[in-house]
C-alpha cells in the first residue's frame, strides 16, 4: 500500500462530551504543557462550574488553541484514566472509522515534533494572542504508512517511554526517602533560622567583565538568560562566584515559588542587580539546598511576603525562614541523598529529551519505510 496522504480532518473528530453530571471533580482537572505533557491544572478551579468541562477518555488528545509564541500546548491521554479539561481548550480523537488507517499513538509522535509546532504556529492567526483553530488543525496534511509500520515505530517509542517512566518512579522513591529523613529531623531536632548560615554578598561587575549572563529557573538552577543584551551595561550586575548563590525574592506571592540557585560551575556568572547573592557558612551546602528546594520552605516564604501586587519577600524575612537543625553526620546523610537525586534528575531530563528528539526520527523512518513498501 505504501504511503497515503491525508488531511487531519479526515482522520479526527471533536470530543464534545461534558462533565454535565459532575461525575468528575476538581481533582480530575488537567492541563497541558508546551512539551506535550498532561499535568494537574495550575488554575484555581474553586467555585468554577466544572459541569461544562470536557471529558477526555484514554486515547484522546487535547490542545490549547492559544499559542505560546513558537509552541502549542498539547497532550495525549495515554493512560487508563479519564479526566476533564477546561471548555476553552479543544479535545479530539481518531474517528472510529479511521482506526484501521491511523494509530492514535502514531499520531501523537507526529504532534510531538518541533516541525509540527512550527507549522501550526505559522498557520495561527491573531494580534496580541495568536489562535490555532480547530479548522486550521483539520486542514493540515500528513503522510501515513501502513498500520503495521506505524505500530513498529510506536513500539520503539513506547519501549523508550516505559524505561524512562520506570527510572522516574525510582527517582520519586528517592525523593520520598530524602523528604522523610528531613521531616524526621524537623520533628526530633527542631528548626533554626537560615540567618545562622547565610552571608549576603554584593559583588558588582565594576570592571565590566564578559561573564555569562544567567537567569534563575523556578526549579532552582541557573539557566542562560533570555534577556536582550543589546545596549545593556553590565557594570552594575551582580557576580555569582562558584559555590555562591543567587535568589529571586520578587514575585514570590504571585508565583508561589521561592527561587534559589547555587553556582555549581567553575566560572563566574552575572545576574540581575534586582536579585540577591549570598554564600553559606557552617553548613553543608547540599543539605542547605535540599531544604530550600522543598515546597514547605517555599510556602513559608510565600506566607511571609508583603502585600504588594507581586508579593515580594524582604531580605530580613528571608533570613527568618527556618530549616531543620542537624549535626554534621545528619547533614551529610541528607546531602548525599540530595546529590544523588540531582544527578538522577538530570539523567531523567536527558532521557525525556532523547525521547522527544527521537519523534521526528521515528516519523521520518516510518515514512521512508512506507515509501519503500510502495516501490516494492
Amino acid at each position: 500500500m505504501g504511503l497515503t496522504k491525508y488531511k487531519l480532518g479526515k482522520l479526527i473528530e471533536l470530543v464534545l462530551k461534558t462533565n454535565s453530571e459532575l461525575i468528575y471533580g476538581s481533582e480530575d482537572v488537567r492541563g497541558m504543557t508546551i512539551t506535550k505533557e498532561i499535568i494537574p491544572t495550575k488554575a484555581n478551579v474553586t467555585g468554577t462550574d466544572i459541569s461544562k468541562f470536557l471529558v477526555v477518555s484514554p486515547g484522546e488528545f487535547i490542545y490549547n488553541p492559544r499559542t505560546h509564541g513558537k509552541k502549542i500546548g498539547f497532550g495525549y491521554n495515554n493512560t487508563n484514566e479519564t479526566f476533564i479539561i477546561s471548555w476553552n481548550n479543544v479535545a479530539f480523537k481518531v474517528k472510529s472509522s479511521m482506526e484501521n488507517i491511523v494509530l492514535a499513538d502514531y499520531l501523537f509522535l507526529h504532534f510531538k515534533r518541533d516541525e509540527w509546532d512550527r507549522e501550526a504556529c505559522f498557520h495561527s492567526w491573531g494580534s496580541s494572542t495568536e489562535v490555532f483553530s480547530w479548522e486550521t488543525l483539520c486542514d493540515m496534511e500528513l503522510y501515513l504508512p501502513p498500520l503495521p509500520i506505524q505500530q513498529k515505530y510506536v513500539d520503539v517509542y513506547n519501549t523508550m517511554l516505559a524505561n524512562q517512566k520506570s527510572y522516574e518512579r525510582g527517582l520519586e522513591d528517592l525523593k520520598r526517602i530524602c523528604d522523610a529523613y528531613i521531616d524526621k529531623l524537623k520533628h526530633s531536632k527542631g528548626r533554626v533560622p537560615i540567618r545562622n548560615y547565610v552571608v549576603q554578598i554584593d559583588n558588582r561587575n565594576k570592571s565590566n567583565e564578559p561573564y555569562k549572563l544567567k537567569g534563575l529557573n523556578m526549579d532552582n538552577y541557573f539557566i542562560d538568560s533570555i534577556a536582550d543584551e543589546h545596549g545593556l551595561i553590565f557594570s552594575n550586575y551582580k557576580i555569582v562566584a562558584p559555590n555562591e548563590y543567587g535568589a529571586v525574592l520578587m514575585k514570590v506571592g504571585r508565583d508561589g515559588r521561592l527561587t534559589i540557585a547555587r553556582n555549581d560551575s567553575k566560572e563566574n556568572y552575572l545576574i540581575s542587580p534586582a536579585y540577591y547573592t549570598f554564600k553559606t557558612v557552617n553548613i553543608n551546602a547540599d543539605y542547605f539546598m535540599a531544604n530550600v528546594n522543598r515546597p514547605e520552605f517555599e510556602r513559608r516564604g510565600w506566607f511571609s511576603c508583603d502585600t504588594s501586587a507581586r508579593g515580594s519577600l524582604s531580605w530580613e524575612e528571608f533570613l527568618d525562614l527556618t530549616i531543620p537543625n542537624a549535626d554534621e553526620r545528619e547533614q551529610k546523610i541528607v546531602s548525599e541523598l540530595h546529590r544523588v537525586l540531582i544527578i538522577r534528575t538530570k539523567i531523567n531530563e536527558k532521557l525525556k529529551k532523547q525521547i522527544k528528539d527521537i519523534c521526528p526520527i521515528l516519523i521520518k523512518g516510518s515514512i521512508e519505510e512506507g515509501r519503500k513498501t510502495k516501490e516494492a
